[in-house]
């Protein structure tokens, strides 16, 4: 294709995703698939890929950059700063008298608007280009995190409509509650430690360092302001709302122009009634004065403007009697205590449990069975309790003496020190095993799609089944013959079983459950040892010794193949057909001139696409920048190489052409 052409398809399909992009978070009529509309973005990437220099800074395949080394500081111009809070609508009516005091007579209106429970950005557009994104911080100084924003999709890389030489946008950004279910599920999945809250998790990652996990998470943004330069762009705030419409961001719909204070506690009576049933936390309702006139006359303190006010919800909480407390057994053996409660309405929900999460809470709370107990629920999460109510105490509550043994197999729960955690020690035990069978069969590990939690649980519980390699023992009548079960399940149960087979050796690893061996380190330990003998019969000092592997991880990894009850478990997924080595055809062993090293490609190579030179480095251990700076090795550079090239060599980085690059590789 001449190059005019390539031209021309790489301008079509950047327009053609942002339409796609525009119609999925503004509109919510999406035309395609998530399927099709990768497609359309691999295709655009592969374009960019062979010619670097189309690639244009607001470009969708920009969203996704490298990793960074430190968050930097960044100085706000406009000081973002914080609101007073009302908490009653006595409070709020006190505010608009105020204001129609300060306004003497002249014409007073309020934009509502909703106070999402997230982190406050500002963006920073250059003649319609965004170039820099930031956090609140203290207000006036707060942490660069533009390629973290830029992930974002609810946030446009370029300005559509009447946009100033430099325009800076401000919002919230925040996770929605169902994608902070999955990023939670996914975690207690890996044994990872899970987020309280939505707002804790977004906040945390948009100071990651790593914008592609910032990217895995799926972050919103809701803006509330614009500025040209140090000045408010618009005459009134409502119109900041429409310019940031036709501008491609995500507005939120939930918002009014209210006259006085009758309006405004409608609509805060009315966002109360829906509040529960929204995809994101919020926990009141903003009020502004509409008029960037009167904003401005009415001026601010040293905290806060005058012109604005938050009017917070009840906090959602409420009191009940604590009945029980029940003693959870987890994949690990951890056990884990939850409160039986008295049941109560809190935030629309029938409540009858809260999380204790361990017996040094319960010891802090000063928790007994009988008590009165303060809870409070945020988020799609358990809730919490968060105190005792001792004036409510009448004698007849009784000590809870935590449980030094399982309560589902009266083995020994062992606490070591250390550590916040009781844990079972019985290999064997039956809530460890539903659990574990769980997590073998689960998509990042062996994917056996059908066996839920159900099923595990009859089929552990009847005798089946007693640890994963039993699974490979199924026959379809086994199933069959459950209740709720025939033969068609049965059979498509043993066809995922049978499948599973050939997951080839990282993903074993990783459904082993062997401790601190998630995803990341069982890739590390496939990739080095190709063979699960091999790593069976690894010193603890050999372990150690693999780059990226560390002391902890080697004694875990060691330990666990010395276990008698795994070395059996293992020999029967072997007898059973179980894939244990890696195949050498799709992956490469880790090498120590890659291992710890940065890369940056740059032009068009001849043997490699990008994503191909990228995963080739991967694989070997290395990681893949997006740009060149001091902490760069190598930069890999082909035909056409630009501005890349020049900065390596100012630097004095490494320089690889194709054919070193091959060699190395080799």
């Amino acid at each position: 294709m001449k190059k005019e052409g390539i031209e021309q398809e790489a301008e079509q399909l950047r327009a053609e995703i942002e339409r796609h992009n525009e119609l999925y978070y503004q509109r919510s009529e999406p035309e395609i698939s998530d399927y099709e509309f990768d497609k359309l973005l691999e295709r655009l990437k592969a374009l960019e890929a062979e010619h670097p220099e189309l690639i244009t800074p607001d470009s969708p395949t920009q969203r996704v950059g490298g990793k960074a080394d430190s968050l930097r500081p960044f100085e706000h111009k406009v000081p973002l700063m914080s609101l007073d809070n009302s908490y009653d609508l006595d409070d709020l009516k006190a505010f608009t008298e105020r204001c129609e005091k300060l306004a003497d007579g002249r014409k007073l209106e309020y934009f509502a608007e909703l106070k999402i429970d997230g982190l406050s950005v500002s963006l920073h557009y250059e003649k319609g280009i965004l170039t820099v994104g930031a956090t609140r911080g203290d207000g006036r100084t707060g942490d660069e995190v533009t390629q973290n924003v830029k992930t974002i999709r609810s946030i446009p890389l370029r300005l559509k409509a009447d946009a100033p030489e430099h325009a800076e946008v401000r919002g919230e950004v925040y996770l929605s509650r169902s994608q902070f279910k999955k990023i939670n599920d996914e975690l207690d999945m890996q044994g990872e430690k899970t987020f309280a809250n939505p707002r804790n998790c977004a906040s945390g990652t948009l100071r990651m360092l790593d914008s592609q996990i910032v990217a895995s998470r799926r972050l919103e943004m809701f803006p509330y302001d614009a500025y040209s330069g140090t000045r408010k762009m618009f005459a009134t705030h409502e119109e900041v709302f429409l310019w940031c419409e036709k501008n491609g961001f995500t507005v939120n719909p939930h918002r009014r122009l209210c006259a006085n204070f009758a309006e405004l506690s409608a609509f805060i009576a009315e966002i109360e009634a829906i509040r529960d049933d929204l995809d994101y936390e919020i926990d009141g309702v903003v009020v502004k004065v509409n008029s960037t006139a009167l904003q401005d006359d009415f001026g601010a303190t040293t905290k806060a403007p005058r012109w604005a006010i938050a009017y917070k919800y009840a906090a959602r909480q409420a009191t009940t009697k604590l009945l029980a407390i029940g003693i959870q057994v987890g994949r690990t053996g951890a056990l884990t205590p939850v409160a039986h409660l008295e049941p109560v309405l809190l935030a629309g929900t029938t409540v009858s449990r809260a999380s204790l999460h361990n017996e040094d809470e319960i010891a802090r709370l000063d928790l007994k069975i009988g008590d009165h107990v303060l809870i409070e629920k945020s988020g799609e999460i358990i809730p919490q309790v968060l105190s005792v109510v001792t004036a409510k105490r009448d004698g007849s509550e009784l000590e809870f003496e935590f449980p030094t043994s399982c309560p589902v197999c009266g083995f020994d729960a062992v606490r070591p020190d250390g550590e916040a955690v009781r844990r079972c020690i019985n290999p064997v035990c039956p809530a460890k095993v539903k659990a574990r069978i769980l997590y073998f069969s689960s998509r990042k590990a062996m994917d056996i799609e059908g066996l839920g939690e159900v099923l595990t649980d009859t089929l552990v519980d009847s005798g089946r089944i007693k640890d994963v390699a039993d699974l490979y023992t199924l026959t379809v009548e086994d199933i069959a013959s459950l209740e709720r079960m025939a033969e068609k399940s049965g059979t498509n149960l043993i066809d995922q079983v049978e499948a599973s087979k050939a997951r080839g050796l990282q993903r074993l690893l990783y459904g082993l459950d062997i401790r601190h061996v998630g995803e990341r380190y069982a890739k590390i330990l496939a990739n080095h040892f190709r063979d699960i003998d091999k790593i069976a019969s690894a010193t603890v000092e050999e372990l150690d010794d693999i780059p990226e592997i560390g002391l902890a991880v080697a004694e875990s990894v060691f330990e666990w193949f010395r276990d008698q009850h795994n070395k059996d478990v293992l020999e029967r997924l072997r007898a059973a057909g179980v894939t244990m080595q890696t195949d050498a055809s799709t992956t490469a062993a880790l090498d120590e001139r890659f291992v710890g090293k940065t890369f940056v490609l740059t032009g068009k190579l001849e043997k490699y696409t990008r994503d191909e030179a990228a995963r080739l480095i991967e694989e070997r251990g290395g990681r893949v920048s997006s740009s060149v700076s001091k902490k760069t090795d190598y930069v890999v550079a082909g035909e056409d190489a630009g501005s890349k090239l020049t900065k390596a060599e100012s630097l004095g980085v490494a320089i690889l052409d194709e054919q070193a690059f091959t060699v190395m590789l080799d």
